[in-house]
């Protein structure tokens, strides 16, 4: 899944790609690469330093955009927790639904996409990070209120993907500790999204910017490969792709 921030401040690539016709030509670029999915956000939802914006704003800085990108041909997800917006991108071809509250935070989005009958992605998230709780029983109470709101409102199991969170809520240790323990969420029998890309508990190991941290990343995503991931979501698509091929490759030798 390639990363592509139609806004003006998310903590890695903010302002890079606000123009349509860069977006479009990175969007191209990332398929080129070895993107399966195209993941479209235009609300920057970093843990620090983000302003808010309105459905509106972000429906003005989608709407020269995920239609283009949609024509390409891949499947396209719209990162949003908004309602209204994700209803707006499902109108216009986007395939899947990428909500970083994982169903909680808008009570009209599950039952939108009950009714769509398209894929969700359900983050795990929190207001702000607690250092001192069990990060993993935390992700799996959350995942578990989630999957009754998704019941009730009549999505199917089969349309539903996990995401940890990387980064979101969690002090730098913690998101270490759910990439490290991932495999305990294959208990609710779900394929897992892991997004690690560039994330701050990169530099707490190895001090850098978000744009010097592909290693980082790689490292983080091949140890999500090998505990079961099924998407890796990533700003980096083509290094990403050749370190998944190779490490499968090895693996299949084992």
């Amino acid at each position: 899944m390639g990363v592509l921030n139609v806004t003006p401040d998310s903590f890695s690539d903010g302002g890079q790609f606000v123009a349509p016709e860069r977006a479009l030509a990175q969007a191209r670029r990332m398929i080129a690469e070895g993107a399966d999915i195209i993941d479209i956000g235009a609300e920057s939802t970093r843990p620090y330093g983000s302003e808010p914006v309105s459905a509106e704003e972000e429906l003005r800085r989608l709407q020269p955009v995920l239609p283009e990108v949609v024509a390409l041909g891949v499947p396209v997800s719209i990162d949003s927790m908004k309602s209204p917006v994700v209803a707006w991108a499902l109108g216009q071809g986007a395939v899947i639904a990428n909500d970083i509250w994982g169903l909680q935070r808008d009570e009209r989005m599950a039952r939108l996409l009950a009714e769509h009958k398209l894929p969700v992605i359900v983050m795990h998230n929190r207001d702000r990070a607690d250092p001192a709780i069990d990060i993993m029983k935390d992700i799996a109470a959350f995942f578990a209120r989630s999957l009754d709101v998704a019941a009730k409102a009549g999505i199917s199991a089969e349309n539903i993907v996990l995401d940890p969170g990387i980064g979101f809520g969690k002090a730098p240790e913690q998101s270490m500790t759910a990439l490290a323990r991932l495999g305990e969420l294959h208990a609710f029998g779900l394929p897992l999204l892991v997004g690690a890309s560039r994330k701050r508990f990169i530099s707490t190991v190895s001090p850098s910017e978000p744009q010097q941290r592909l290693g980082g990343s790689i490292a983080a995503h091949l140890i999500a490969a090998q505990n079961g991931a099924k998407i890796i979501r990533s700003h980096d698509v083509a290094e990403t792709v050749q370190a998944l091929r190779v490490a499968a490759a090895i693996w299949d030798k084992q």
